[in-house]
């Protein structure tokens, strides 16, 4: 009774999130083409965040190379459907395992140099800038600037279309369930352990260079996956669909101003900044230094993210008067 009590526990705030976002559409933006491309693209970067949350949220490898896992995905299966005329479904495969070994391959090459959360992102931010190269540099392959169109793009499942959103908002939630079947296995307390103290997991028998090499395969697998699904969605890719100025950081900062190694902080962190996004549409030139007042704003008061803050109020509340703390798993 207590095993199923706990399992729904955690499987409760998974529960939530595709409610609402089952019904955002009639409630939020109906059949509006923009609204509904915001929204897309809110999913998207929830879920680079829910990839980017298990490498680094959960074992501290800092992959500055969102967008170019997101490209490797993306430019993969576009080039390899329009080389060979094969299915986009193939395309999408091939695409997500291209991103999910050049993961893990890096992975690999930080532990084997016994990289640091620096290191790591330095190797990880120079290869994020050869891939950006390399696709304009390859302009016959890659379109460089002007980039390419999708011969195979879906009309219905496009990024301004309701079916679109309803396929980006469950890719979410499937990547949540994963991300929530990692913690409560024995590979998330492994991811624990070497997060909290590195040292210490070796001691008690982690083999910390597999383990994390596990969270970089699996995190880029699905930053790929979200990648090539958005070419397929939006029926264009260029450099800039992925350059690091316009993934990377925004990936950067909703993760951690939702709560970095949270369940749900990818997601409140989009959402935040997706309806912050819609608020300033309007402010023409002042709309950079409004959403960098307000960036700098809500990390001065979220300093642990949104969720964390949201638990340890609801603890805070909860808690009988004259109980002492006592260690609970943790449910965020």
């Amino acid at each position: 009774m207590r095993s199923a009590r706990s399992l729904g526990w955690a499987a409760l705030p998974i529960v939530v999130t595709a409610a609402v976002l089952a019904a955002l559409p009639p409630i939020w933006f109906g059949d509006s083409p923009y609204t509904t491309s915001l929204a897309v693209q809110a999913l998207v970067f929830a879920a680079y965040g829910v990839g980017f949350n298990l490498i680094f949220g959960s074992t501290n490898q800092l992959f500055l190379c969102v967008g170019a896992l997101a490209g490797v995905g993306g430019y993969g299966a576009v080039i390899l459907i329009d080389e060979t005329s094969l299915p986009m479904s193939v395309g999408i495969v091939v695409g997500t395992l291209s991103a999910a070994i050049v993961g893990g391959l890096l992975s690999w090459i930080a532990v084997r140099r016994s990289l640091g959360i620096i290191f790591t992102g330095i190797v990880t931010l120079v290869f994020s800038l050869a891939f950006a190269n390399l696709l304009l540099g390859q302009r016959e392959l890659t379109g460089a600037e002007t980039g390419l169109v999708v011969s195979a793009a879906a009309d219905k499942l496009g990024d301004d279309q309701v079916g679109g959103y309803y396929m980006f908002a469950c890719l979410l939630v499937v990547f949540l369930v994963i991300f929530r079947v990692l913690q409560l296995s024995h590979i998330g307390w492994a991811f624990r352990a070497l997060r909290d103290d590195e040292v210490a997991a070796e001691l008690a028998g982690v083999d910390v260079a597999r383990y994390r090499i596990y969270a970089a395969t699996i995190g880029s697998a699905m930053i790929g996956l979200a990648g090539a699904l958005f070419a397929y969605s939006s029926g264009y890719v260029s450099p800039s669909t992925y350059s690091f100025d316009r993934v990377d950081v925004r990936v950067l900062v909703l993760v951690a101003f939702g709560g970095l190694g949270t369940l749900l902080g990818p997601v409140v962190g989009a959402g935040v900044f997706a309806i912050l996004d819609e608020r300033l549409t309007t402010s023409l030139e002042l709309r950079e230094v409004l959403y960098g007042v307000f960036v700098l704003a809500i990390f001065l008061f979220f300093r642990r993210g949104v969720v964390h803050a949201v638990v340890s109020l609801w603890k805070r509340i909860s808690k009988p008067r004259g109980e002492k703390p006592t260690l609970q798993p943790s449910r965020e």
